[in-house]
């Protein structure tokens, strides 16, 4: 049998560093981080195309909504 390739870990964000993802024999996903970590790293660092076309988007992304905001 050749030498196979070494395996190489990928590059990630430094705020993701370890973790790791697999499937288990169901079918269910098992993460080395919990899911709500995974979502705030997202949040702040990934565009949602779905929502960009919003007029409110800027807002979103900091977590207010228009009927939301304070009033000065």
């Amino acid at each position: 049998m050749a030498n196979a390739p070494k395996k190489r870990k990928p590059r990630v964000h430094s705020k993701l560093e370890g973790f790791e993802v697999s499937v288990n024999e169901f079918g269910e996903l098992q993460s080395s981080m919990p899911i709500e970590k995974l979502n705030e790293f997202l949040n702040e660092n990934v565009d949602d195309k779905k929502l960009a076309e919003r007029t409110d988007y800027d807002d979103l992304k900091k977590g207010q909504s228009k009927s939301k905001k304070k009033k000065d």
